[in-house]
This record gives C-alpha cells, sequence and structure tokens, in this order.
C-alpha cells in the first residue's frame, strides 16, 4: 500500500477542547453531568431551536427519532438511497421499510417530484437527507407529504450543521418534525463519537431522552423506567469537547470554506471533465466533504487508484448506494438500474481530501495530480 500523504479528513482540535476534556477528567464526574446540559443549551442556542438532546451518536439519534414517531412493523418511510447506510438502517431497526426515491441532479438530494410516486397508504413518515453540507429542498419536500395528509418529515441533517436555505438553518425545527444529527470527526465539528436530536416538540424532546437513558423518565425519580430504552447517552467528556466545538463553530466553518474555494480556484479550469461541487440559489452550503463528479467519459475508480498511488486519500460517497448494498440487494431484491441518477452519480463521484487544516500546498498537491491525469496521462483514467 502506498504511504498516505494527504488524509481524507481530519477532526479540528485546539487547546480549549483538551482543556474541557481534562477538566471533566480530574473532576470524576464522567457521565449523566452538567456538561451535556451546557452542550444541548449551546447547541439548541446555535440552531435557534427549542430542544438539543444529546446522545452517543448520529445512528442512535435516528434510531431514537423513528421510535417517537411511531415508526414501527408495517410501516414506510420515504428516503433516498444516495446517502450514509444509516440513513435506512434507522429504518429497518424498528422494523419498518425504507421506500427509495431517485435524486436531483444538481443538488444531489432527494427530488421532491418523485415522492409522490413512492407514496402508499403504509407511508408514515419522509426522512430527508441533507446531502453534503447542502439543505435539501425542505420547503418541496414539506408541501408533497402536506398533499398526501401532512406525512410527518424527520430530517437527517447528520452531514449539514451550518447549511441554510433562505435564511433559515437546517434542523432549526421549522420544516421537520425533529432532525438527527452525527459528530463523527470527519463532520464540521466532532465530539469524537456523539450525536443530537433537535426539535421544537416538547413531548417529543422528552421521549428522546428517555429513549437514550434506559427509558429513564428524566421528570420523575431516580431509577424510574417507564418504556423500553437504550443506552444511548453521550458521556461528559465528549459533551465539553462538544460544547467548545459549537462555540468555536463559526471559526471552524470559515477555515473549511477556505479550503474549499482553493479547491474551487485550482480545479474550475477543468470543469470540462470535473462537475464542482453545485451551488444554488438561496442555499448555502456548510463544507462537510469536498465532492468531485466526474462527467462521461473518466474512471472514477481508476482515478481513485490513481490519487491512491500518489498517496492522496480520498472517499467514494456514496458507492455503492444503499439500495445496492447486499442487505437491501437480498431483502428487497433491488437491481442496477431501478434508480438511475442515483446511480450514475454514485459510480461517477469522489471526495477529496477535506478539512479545516489543509494547507495550501496539499490541496496544490492534489489538484496538480488530478490535473496531471485529465491533462497529461488521461488514457489512465479514461474509461474502457
Amino acid at each position: 500500500m502506498p504511504e498516505i500523504k494527504i488524509k481524507l479528513s481530519a477532526p479540528d482540535i485546539g487547546e480549549g477542547e483538551i482543556a474541557a476534556v481534562n477538566e471533566v477528567m480530574r473532576s470524576g464526574w464522567l457521565s449523566l453531568g452538567p456538561k451535556v446540559v451546557e452542550f444541548e443549551q449551546a447547541f439548541a442556542s446555535y440552531l435557534g431551536c427549542k430542544h438539543a438532546v444529546a446522545c452517543n451518536s448520529g445512528t442512535s439519534a435516528l434510531h431514537m427519532m423513528m421510535l417517537t414517531q411511531g415508526i414501527g412493523p408495517g410501516d414506510e418511510v420515504i428516503t433516498p438511497s444516495f446517502s450514509f447506510i444509516a440513513s435506512a438502517n434507522c429504518i429497518e431497526m424498528v422494523g419498518a421499510k425504507p421506500v427509495f426515491v431517485d435524486i436531483d441532479p444538481i443538488s444531489l438530494n432527494m427530488n421532491p417530484r418523485k415522492i409522490a410516486d413512492a407514496v402508499t397508504e403504509n407511508t408514515k413518515a419522509i426522512l430527508m437527507v441533507h446531502i453534503f453540507g447542502l439543505s435539501a429542498e425542505s420547503a418541496d419536500i414539506c408541501d408533497a407529504a402536506d398533499s398526501f395528509g401532512e406525512i410527518p418529515v424527520l430530517e437527517d441533517a447528520c452531514e449539514s450543521l451550518g447549511a441554510t436555505a433562505y435564511g433559515k438553518k437546517v434542523g432549526d425545527g421549522t420544516s421537520g418534525r425533529a432532525a438527527a444529527w452525527g459528530f463523527y470527526p470527519n463532520k464540521q465539528m466532532t465530539t469524537g463519537e456523539g450525536g443530537m436530536v433537535t426539535t421544537n416538540d416538547d413531548d417529543f424532546a422528552l421521549n428522546i431522552k428517555r429513549l437514550r437513558n434506559q427509558g429513564r423518565n428524566p421528570e420523575s425519580t431516580w431509577l424510574n423506567h417507564d418504556v423500553l430504552g437504550y443506552n444511548f447517552r453521550l458521556d461528559e467528556m465528549s459533551a465539553a469537547m462538544g460544547t467548545v466545538q459549537i462555540n468555536r463553530f463559526d471559526e471552524l466553518m470559515a477555515k473549511r470554506e477556505e479550503v474549499a474555494m482553493h479547491y474551487n480556484s485550482r480545479l474550475r479550469p477543468l470543469k470540462d471533465s470535473l462537475i464542482l461541487p453545485m451551488e444554488l440559489a438561496g442555499f448555502t452550503r456548510s463544507w462537510f466533504v469536498y465532492p468531485l463528479v466526474l462527467r462521461q467519459g473518466w474512471d472514477r475508480d481508476k482515478l481513485f487508484n490513481e490519487l491512491a498511488e500518489k498517496g492522496i486519500q480520498c472517499g467514494k460517497y456514496f458507492s455503492p448506494p444503499i439500495h445496492l448494498q447486499t442487505f437491501y440487494k437480498e431483502k428487497y431484491g433491488y437491481k442496477p438500474g431501478d434508480f438511475p441518477i442515483t446511480e450514475g452519480i454514485s459510480n461517477q463521484a469522489i471526495s477529496l481530501p477535506f478539512h479545516g487544516n489543509l494547507d495550501a500546498g496539499e490541496v496544490d498537491y492534489v489538484c496538480d495530480a488530478i490535473e496531471e491525469l485529465i491533462k497529461n496521462s488521461p488514457d489512465k483514467i479514461r474509461q474502457g
């Protein structure tokens, strides 16, 4: 294996985060303490929503949203296949069926105009996913849901903290009933592992608090468990780190945007071969990854391998898409061609190394390698 010179992603951890974690370690109060509450309050304040409930992962957040919404066996939830697999797994976890719809080729998010064909008498929710830091067309998705009798809309916002649509922040509680967030180390901010559910619904928030802590009612006496719950708690060290990260979030995003703009400047001259991340009127991207889509005639896998040989670590987000993952193919009989736009993008998309501390020289090294392959060694990455 070639030595990795430039990693795909890296967290942005400063002395403030280290000091906050050390403070918790010295306190001896490692779980069910004040730092989780502090983090929740800071996160809710940033979004401008009423409730933020911390948990141990974005997947747990999604799982608990499904349970709280009352999704169960025999139900169907509409969601895109072009996403991380947790967007569908959370539906399977409660015994329901994910019903996939194709994506828009520009935004790469769920196409609202495909929703009507996916609705059945068993549809109990829509899980819209905000992909690659760009808001889905929330208003159109909610309009589609309302046209069928106000189908509940939930949000997988794990990749899009800080994104806006027409001046409103993704996950602020004004579009979907609740939103799930993840803080894995490649995200815009991190707690190591960790997640959050945000909502403006008091009852929804209370149930999430119960579910994350073994079904314990936070408004009742100690050890009173009134529903079946899980151990999905977030520890105090992670919460302390998260509070520092959300308080410096604007700084984190500015650094990531600077890297993205450098990529844009260097790669724009190659637009006949590459489709750069799209910007849509009224939408502000929160830079999660830097995704490219190769135009027809170029082989994504060959480019991926050539860059790996130069020590450049890239990602194939999302390949294969969820409906062509082994579990879903075997259970539901999906096959290539079922969602042509999703599959076309999946086959041609590549994510370049991206994080806030990537320096200009590293970006130039990546872009020089891509330019060399396209202009001077095209046979190495041509299709066929």
